[in-house]
């Protein structure tokens, strides 16, 4: 009854406005691009606070910073409050990390700080052993932690917490290659975030 490889009935492309017919006497115009109902501003996402909010809708953005904008506005927070973004999880999965792009289907889900700590370091090792990245709006934070590693021994410092400080100077609008840069010189004083 079906064959896998059987032959598509090819129909001669309509020209001058005509109109073709298949074998069912049914009339295909010329076909026309499908016009997408959603135009590029009114996209919406759905948005919640990782530690549990109501869910909003955020629009009108065009990159990070508008977006930590739109999501401050609909929870009534300052922008400057959010380190980062995960994408379908409450959890600070950094595999989760809101990158480049938004899927039509993607939920936001916003990390805001936490309480400060402040942590003292001795570098017993050349390598600290973390991965440092930042959320493209002047904050940068732990994305890994190496295990065995100096830094995986210091139980206060996890996965998501935001490097304000290095010995009383201030990172904030840092990129995370300069904030990796200031951390492997002698630094023993983080200021913390999670």
């Amino acid at each position: 009854m079906f064959k896998k490889n059987r032959p598509k009935n090819n129909i001669p492309a309509p020209q001058n406005g005509e109109s073709n017919h298949d074998n069912n006497n049914v009339s295909n115009k010329s076909p026309v691009s499908p016009v997408s109902p959603v135009s590029k501003n009114s996209l919406q996402f759905y948005c919640q606070l990782a530690h549990g909010s109501p869910t909003a809708f955020v629009s009108g953005f065009s990159n990070v910073k508008e977006l930590y904008e739109k999501i401050g506005e609909c929870f009534d927070i300052p922008a400057s409050e959010i380190l980062f973004c995960t994408l379908n999880t409450y959890k600070t999965d950094m595999k989760k990390l809101l990158g480049g792009q938004i899927g039509l289907e993607d939920f936001i889900f916003a990390h805001r700080k936490g309480r400060p700590k402040e942590v003292e370091l001795i570098k017993s090792e050349d390598a600290l052993g973390l991965t440092i990245t930042d959320n493209g709006a002047g904050y940068a934070f732990i994305k890994r932690i190496k295990e065995g590693s100096v830094i995986h021994n210091i139980p206060h410092i996890q996965v998501g917490d935001h490097i304000e400080k290095l010995d009383g100077e201030n990172m904030v609008g840092k990129r995370h290659f300069e904030v990796a840069k200031i951390l492997k010189r002698n630094t023993t004083r983080c200021y913390l975030h999670h």
